[in-house]
């Protein structure tokens, strides 16, 4: 049997967001009540909207989010993004807020790695955006040897904001190894055994986008 297991946060109007950016507006284009008069009076539908930018709730980072020349979301294969082998591993952070792990390389090689902290639970409040984990030097010279399919993370920013250089989304997209953040509950996933979804939509210079993102497990059902 399989099972399926959420790890992305939902969208909402008026969420919150990464400081500075506005924040989405989603509502209705066309609502049940204002369409049926379209349709006679016989039917109705709901014509939906969004406005937003693209790095809202989980999403993830093409190349081209950081490289003008990189690769787009529309040129990602499905295989990168879709049914790959994942793992999780435990972040340790240090007083300067920066996270290592304990891997080795063979562990990673071609893997979505999903770094957990926990940070997640603050989803919701204004604490969640306060400084928080970031990948250390270490970890992204790790993920760059060890060459994973793509990296998440349970908190804000593989990067220390405060460094505008951004190391991490600049060394790991210059390695065409994907960044999915903000995604969340990674305590509910075995640390291997278990596929990884994160898959964007097909958009032409597009950058980020909001994901689903999901893992599926195998699941014993005590039967044979």
């Amino acid at each position: 049997m399989k099972k399926f297991i959420e790890l992305s946060h939902i969208l909402e109007d008026g969420m919150m967001v990464y400081p500075g950016l506005p924040r989405p507006k989603i509502g209705a284009f066309l609502d049940h009540n204002a369409s049926r008069s379209r349709y006679g009076d016989k039917a109705e539908f709901y014509l939906g909207k969004m406005e937003m930018v693209c790095n809202v709730g989980t999403y993830l980072d093409s190349p081209f989010h950081r490289y003008r020349n990189g690769t787009d979301l529309s040129q990602i294969p499905l295989q990168r993004v879709a049914g790959i082998p994942g793992i999780v591993i435990d972040g340790i952070a240090s007083k300067d807020r920066s996270v290592t792990i304990h891997a080795e390389d063979e562990e990673l090689k071609g893997k979505a790695v999903l770094i957990r902290t926990g940070w997640d639970k603050r989803w919701g409040t204004e604490s969640y955006w306060e400084p928080g984990p970031y990948l250390s030097e270490e970890l992204i010279n790790l993920l760059i040897r060890s060459k994973p399919v793509l990296v998440g993370v349970d908190f804000w920013n593989v990067d220390d904001t405060m460094d505008p250089s951004r190391p991490a989304h600049t060394r790991l997209l210059a390695s065409d190894i994907l960044i999915v953040e903000h995604l969340c509950d990674l305590s509910a996933l075995p640390r291997i055994g278990f596929k990884f979804y994160a898959v964007p939509l097909r958009i032409v210079r597009g950058a980020s986008f909001p994901v689903r993102a999901f893992a599926e497990v195998d699941e014993y059902d005590g039967r044979g």
